[in-house]
């Protein structure tokens, strides 16, 4: 009866463990939830497009640096990924500062930049363990 015990709640915790999806742990691999992202983070002097692709670079950077400390990634995976990440941010200030907006082209541009970075990094992160 205690095999049978033990058995059934490994079972129950095996199902709520394949219940939960990936994205919820690492929000840069939910895409579409991070292409709707709409906030002022204060560090865009109010452009809501340019918060956007601050956010979403914040989000992955973050993701990286969790990858990072749970072995998932390498110090150079993490780096490059991160420094991709930056750069991104720095077009899109670059942009926003030389005709005083992001536009919602050059923003939709580095959406599609911004999926790509994050694709290679939950790739990565959410690669099976092998044992």
């Amino acid at each position: 009866m205690k095999y049978l015990a033990s058995g059934v709640i490994l079972m129950a915790l095996s199902h709520t463990a394949a219940a939960v999806p990936p994205s919820q742990f690492w929000p840069s691999c939910d895409i579409s939830v991070q292409q709707g992202i709409r906030a002022d983070n204060g560090i865009s002097d109010g452009d809501p497009l340019l918060s956007h692709v601050s956010l979403r670079v914040n989000v992955i950077q973050a993701d990286a640096g969790t990858a990072r400390k749970a072995g998932k990634l390498s110090e150079s995976q993490t780096e490059m990924i991160w420094h991709h990440a930056d750069r991104i941010r720095a077009d899109a200030t670059r942009y926003a500062s030389e005709q005083g907006f992001l536009s919602a082209a050059e923003r939709a541009s580095l959406d599609r930049e911004l999926d790509e970075v994050a694709g290679r990094l939950c790739a990565r992160i959410l690669q099976p363990v092998r044992g």
